[in-house]
């Protein structure tokens, strides 16, 4: 069975088709392919984008869509994940998507289910959908033409996930990563070349990927405000003019922190085009693991059919 835990889960020719059919999916709109199937959400985090995205995705496909209330779930009484997701298994869902703070934890659930597992979101690690339907936006944009391409990742690069995820999925189809951050969000490795403002690198690049500023979530102080901040790491008009290049941001944007007003009306800023990406995509992904699991099953049937009598009962055959 195939899950999705992280990009890596997936080959590039896996990937490859994933976007075909997302193409197919953003001019068809609707399908039935998935009518009868029920597929759970489960979000232990606040999610607008994501969990509506998938959701949506999931009934363009004909699919039912269950989303568990874990604000008043079993584990308030004391049931751990595990059992939790064990008895939301007995009931036979066709998958199961999952965001939680904790690193790790969706992957660790795979054995306790049997259906795909998608992970949403998981701490700072992973947020692997994100960063297909980032791929996918970017491809589309340079026509495939994806080998040789910059970009500047900028913003907590330490702390995202979506920068975790792409960070580990650009470099396969030749896009060369860069960050962009300040000392206190810089990453910890020297795989990638790093910045301390978009200024000194932004003429070399062909796509920016602007992060979601998020110093509410630390202990620390390390700016005096989200102003001081966007001095350095704030996309504006100027540099849109400066130098041609796509952008991008994972949502929510703090508006004249990540990016300015007006450069979110820009052409080139594709914000809202990853929205309609992330349902296409989405879409794709659930169509994947929920029908590729059946498919296999079937063929394995016609084959081992062919060795024996067709009045030989299939499980004998196993």
């Amino acid at each position: 069975m195939k899950h999705l835990i992280r990009t890596s889960d997936f080959t590039k020719e896996e990937i490859f088709k994933i976007f075909d059919d997302a193409r197919e999916f953003k001019a068809t709109k609707f399908s039935r392919i998935l009518e009868g199937k029920i597929i759970v959400t489960l979000f232990f985090e606040n999610s607008t984008r994501t969990r509506s995205s998938f959701e949506i995705a999931a009934k363009r496909l004909g699919a039912e869509v269950v989303n568990l209330d874990v604000g008043t779930s079993s584990q308030k009484k004391g049931e751990t994940m595990y059992d939790t997701v064990s008895n939301i298994n007995a009931m036979n869902p066709d998958a199961i998507i999952i965001r939680h703070s904790v690193h790790g934890l969706p992957e660790s659930l795979i054995g306790y289910v049997d259906c795909p597992i998608i992970n949403a979101g998981d701490g700072r690690h992973s947020h692997p959908t994100q960063a297909l339907l980032d791929l996918f936006t970017i491809n589309e944009y340079f026509d495939g033409k994806t080998e040789g391409k910059k970009i500047a990742i900028v913003g907590d690069v330490k702390n995202s996930r979506v920068a975790g995820s792409n960070r580990r999925l650009l470099p396969r189809f030749g896009i060369d990563v860069n960050l962009v951050a300040p000392d206190c969000f810089k990453y910890e490795g020297d795989e990638f070349k790093q910045f301390n403002t978009i200024q000194e690198v932004i003429d070399d690049m062909d796509i920016v990927m602007s992060l979601r500023s998020q110093l509410e979530r630390h202990n620390i102080t390390y700016f005096e405000s989200l102003q001081e901040y966007a001095k350095d790491f704030c996309i504006t008009s100027e540099l849109m003019e400066r130098k041609e290049f796509l952008l991008l941001h994972p949502g929510p944007v703090n508006r004249n922190i990540d990016i300015t007003d007006e450069v979110l009306k820009h052409p080139r800023c594709k914000v809202l085009e990853q929205v309609t990406n992330g349902v296409a995509i989405r879409a794709a992904i659930l169509k994947k693991l929920i029908l590729e699991d059946k498919q296999t099953f079937i063929n394995l049937k016609d084959n081992l059919n062919e060795f024996g009598s067709s009045k030989e009962p299939f499980l004998f055959l196993i």
